[in-house]
């Protein structure tokens, strides 16, 4: 059994705008990586991924990108394991913009299983985010996470 999710999510916004909500640093530190972004989502660099309200700091590996189609990046997903991520932006019309975010490569034990959990409720937590953001000019995050959630997902996912 491959252990890998997948979560989508419609914008009404143009596939341009969406796809630099993700890449723009600047504009992703704005619902989602909200401790910043170290730089934007080129091709073949590592860029650090911060969060201001979960104390983690994640280095994320760029593997491919296609400009308005797609991102491909791997990031350690759990304890010592890198997974890859694949974004898609398909245009569905001229103001609306279908998001997925596919996740895989966790190890077939129940701490693996445990950690793609959360990552789903992650990349869903932050497909809602960059809808909120890009429709309605909201961070969703702001406030959402207080210190005991934080310190118990921490321990959730250490196993």
């Amino acid at each position: 059994m491959e252990l890998k999710f997948q979560v989508q999510t419609k914008i009404q916004k143009p596939v341009e705008e969406v796809f630099d909500a993700v890449y723009n640093p600047e504009k992703l530190s704005g619902y989602f990586t909200t401790g910043g972004a170290s730089g934007p989502l080129d091709e073949g660099t590592t860029v650090t991924w911060k969060w201001a309200d979960y104390p983690v700091e994640s280095p994320v590996n760029v593997k491919k990108v296609v400009p308005n189609e797609s991102i491909v990046l791997e990031w350690e997903g759990a304890k010592e394991l890198m997974t890859r991520v694949e974004m898609t932006f398909e245009k569905t019309g001229p103001e609306e913009t279908l998001v997925k975010v596919a996740e895989s490569g966790w190890r077939e034990t129940q701490a693996d299983l445990d950690s793609s959990y959360s990552n789903c409720h992650g990349w869903t937590q932050m497909t809602c985010a960059l809808k909120a953001f890009l429709e309605h000019g909201i961070n969703l995050r702001k406030g959402a996470y207080d210190k005991e959630m934080i310190e118990d997902m921490i321990k959730s996912a250490k196993g």
